[in-house]
């Protein structure tokens, strides 16, 4: 059939729109990564003593999320899980490993990261901070950063060596960098992998990493036709339990700040002083983005990767981390699991918006690739949360259930499928605890022997969620 001329011209203009709807965002994407930082530790979730102001105008001017998951209860699976997009039953790194083997705990060739699919879309790509799955190990490099997607990299590469904020050296991409710091002789002995007890303090990681994602930055903002995606990986305020010796104060920070005057005793001034600093380097972050005019061409997006921490000496229920939630780091309880999540778009996230959308870190995978374009692998566990970013909550798509599973101190695992939260906190075998979220945040009552249906249901998500793997035993060992 034949148009008329003003059908035709109409036709045109819709399929003209059509395809512009459909053609990829195309953003810059800032992931910055805090380490065990509770959900109740920024003031706009609740936290009345620890001044964070940037981050709280972060979340008034784009979008805070309310249901929001790392991706485990501690800091190498929750990021392996973050940057594959394969929940804590499929993924290959499912605990932290100390010492020099890291066959566990790097990624493999084989392991497809968020970095790696970005560059498909010709994206730049960086690292800064601590990386966690990967190491240049006795018997080889393995899961370096460079091997995993990222065009340049800076900072740790062995999580336990970031357990030192005052390291004797750091890496850019395969080369050491020697810091002015010196780290005591015992500790040198460990070839890096011990987080060390510094003895002369002057390089502080954190500000290194700071300043180095900001030159990126510059650097990319030049770069008109290519966009950019950074993960900044920070360690604040993760204790660094070495460091106490000789002081007794496992919050590293340079100075105490706006807490000097606190009658607080030291490592709860520490603990507050880490994250106001690293609150305001956040803010530089936007400021530059302002500056350099890319705000508006750049998601930001702020989250932890797992709940508070009780390390390094300070007093937990000073600042009360986790604010209503049961559990903290190595806990299955919410707590342990659900994190801050902050988004900052101008010009496309409305200010103030606030989401109850259940969402985890596996989600950054999908998200990224429809921002860029790319298409999502198969077999992944991951669901784009762009239609709740773009003001479209009502095409949202939603996980039929959320997995976890610990191998730390005895097996746990755990799943959430709407407003139900199952943990079993002796697996394998073991007795599922039952939660409703929806009146009971708190996890405070166990209401498993009033809704037997609701508990067979939500283990038959946990069995089938759960894939064996040789390097992890169910026992916890």
């Amino acid at each position: 059939m034949k148009l008329s001329a003003p059908l035709a011209f109409l036709f045109l203009l819709v399929s003209i729109s059509t395809i512009q709807a459909e053609e990829p965002l195309r953003p810059n994407i800032i992931f910055i990564l805090a380490d065990d930082l509770g959900y109740g530790e920024l003031g706009c979730y609740g936290q009345k003593l620890i001044q964070t102001p940037r981050l709280d105008r972060m979340a008034n001017e784009g979008m805070g999320f309310t249901n929001f998951y790392a991706g485990s209860t501690v800091c190498a699976p929750s990021r392996c899980v973050l940057m594959t997009g394969l929940h804590m039953g499929h993924v290959h790194v499912r605990g932290n490993a100390g010492g020099p083997d890291m066959t566990r705990q790097s990624l493999r060739d084989e392991d497809f990261t968020v970095a790696e699919a970005l560059k498909q879309a010709n994206y730049a790509t960086a690292l800064c901070g601590k990386w966690g799955l990967g190491d240049d190990a006795p018997g080889g490099r393995k899961g370096l950063p460079r091997r995993q997607g990222f065009d340049h990299f800076f900072g740790y590469l062995n999580q336990v060596h970031a357990h030192n904020y005052y390291p004797e050296f750091l890496w850019r991409n395969e080369e050491k960098v020697p810091l002015r710091n010196v780290v005591h002789e015992n500790d040198r002995s460990y070839g890096g992998f011990r987080g060390g007890w510094a003895t002369k303090k002057l390089d502080y990681s954190h500000d290194l990493f700071v300043d180095d994602a900001m030159a990126f930055i510059q650097v990319q903002a030049k770069q008109e036709a290519k966009p950019f995606f950074l993960y900044l990986s920070l360690t604040i305020p993760h204790a660094n339990n070495e460091g106490t010796r000789g002081t007794g104060n496992g919050q590293e920070v340079p100075d105490f700040g706006i807490y000097a005057d606190k009658d607080w005793k030291d490592q709860d001034k520490g603990q507050a002083a880490m994250i106001t600093r690293m609150d305001a380097d956040v803010g530089r972050i936007l400021d530059l983005l302002d500056r350099l005019q890319i705000a508006k061409d750049t998601v930001v997006m702020f989250s932890s990767d797992n709940g508070p921490h009780n390390e390094g000496g300070h007093t937990v229920d000073l600042f009360d981390p986790n604010g209503p939630l049961q559990g903290m780091k190595r806990d299955l309880y919410e707590g342990g699991v659900r994190v801050p999540m902050i988004v900052r778009w101008p010009g496309t996230i409305a200010p103030g918006q606030v989401s109850d959308h259940i969402g985890y870190f596996g989600d950054l995978m999908a998200t990224c690739c429809e921002l860029s374009g790319v298409e999502a692998k198969e077999g992944l566990d991951s669901i784009s949360f762009v239609p709740t970013l773009t003001g479209h909550a009502a095409k949202q798509r939603t996980h039929e259930y959320l997995y976890w599973e610990f191998y730390e101190r005895g097996g746990k695992r755990a799943v959430r499928a709407g407003k139900w939260k199952g943990v079993n906190n002796a697996w394998p075998g073991g007795k599922l605890e039952l939660y409703d979220l929806s009146t009971d945040v708190g996890e405070a009552h166990d209401v498993a022997g009033e809704h037997p249906d609701v508990v067979k249901k939500l283990e038959g998500y946990m069995d089938a969620a759960h894939v064996p793997h040789p390097g992890w035993n169910a026992s916890g060992k």
